[in-house]
């Protein structure tokens, strides 16, 4: 702990080298947890904002505005507007790139001081073109200056008493589940989410759920399986509701990170 206690000074000693910035939040651990500490223990003036989209599920917006209402962040909410993006859309190995350039430049039009993303240590270690994405808009990582990990993420939400994200799983957005060349659909990312909802509804206390569109159909990706009876209710649960959307439910399988990324490289 001693050592977690020192990054922590570190990042909030980080936050003090600016009177102003923005947090680029999504809804996720890492992101909420930056605006967290930098509203709290930071003199600076924060501004978070949050980019809604089609890929971004509607419990992550819910989150952020809770989140802002429970601790008085000023937040703004901007259109992300990355559906206008023809390269995009057409959902290639660095779709991220894409997605992320949009955000940045719809963020950077409403952002007062530099943009604070929650990228961290650990994420540098993937395939991430969205990074550089943020590296051509001057977006700064916090967590990766002072270098915090996810782990020490979960851990420093914990000692905060933030009961609301301290288990929160990893979130990526919907379009990774989309099989790479895919073209991304706002109706298909629509029904991502719903089979997502769905499924947690029925299995609670399963942290990681993916609904996968493929070429050979709609999977659905669990980081572990339920008992044998449970899951036969679950796959013809699945089978009808798939059904009644005009789609083909393929099977549940075990969760493999990136699943639906086909470029010999795992994220999401």
């Amino acid at each position: 702990m001693p050592n977690l206690n020192h990054k922590v000074e570190q990042l909030i000693a980080f936050f003090e080298q600016y009177s102003g910035f923005s947090i680029a939040v999504s809804g996720g651990i890492d992101s909420l947890l930056l605006a967290y500490l930098a509203n709290r223990y930071s003199q600076a003036n924060v501004q978070v904002l949050h980019a809604y989209s089609p890929a971004v599920p509607e419990a992550a917006m819910k989150r952020v505005k809770a989140h802002a209402r429970q601790y008085g962040w000023q937040l703004k909410v901007v259109d992300a507007q990355e559906f206008n993006d023809p390269d995009y859309l057409k959902n290639p190995a660095n779709r991220c790139f894409f997605c992320k350039s949009n955000l940045y430049q719809r963020i950077s039009e409403h952002a007062p001081g530099p943009i604070f993303s929650g990228t961290n240590i650990d994420d540098l270690a993937d395939y991430r073109p969205g990074l550089e994405a943020a590296k051509k808009q001057h977006v700064v990582h916090p967590y990766v200056e002072v270098g915090i990990t996810k782990a020490e993420i979960y851990q420093i939400a914990k000692r905060e008493g933030l009961s609301e994200i301290e288990s929160l799983p990893a979130q990526p957005c919907l379009a990774s589940r989309v099989e790479t060349g895919i073209s991304i659909k706002p109706e298909d990312l629509a029904f991502i989410d719903e089979v997502e909802v769905k499924t947690q509804n029925l299995l609670p206390n399963i942290p990681v759920i993916r609904c996968r569109i493929t070429r050979q159909g709609v999977y659905l990706e669990l980081n572990q399986l339920p008992e044998s009876q449970l899951l036969t209710r679950l796959s013809q649960y699945l089978t009808d509701f798939c059904g009644s959307k005009g789609r083909m439910f393929s099977g549940v399988k075990l969760y493999q990170k990136g699943s639906a990324f086909l470029n010999g490289v795992k994220h999401a």
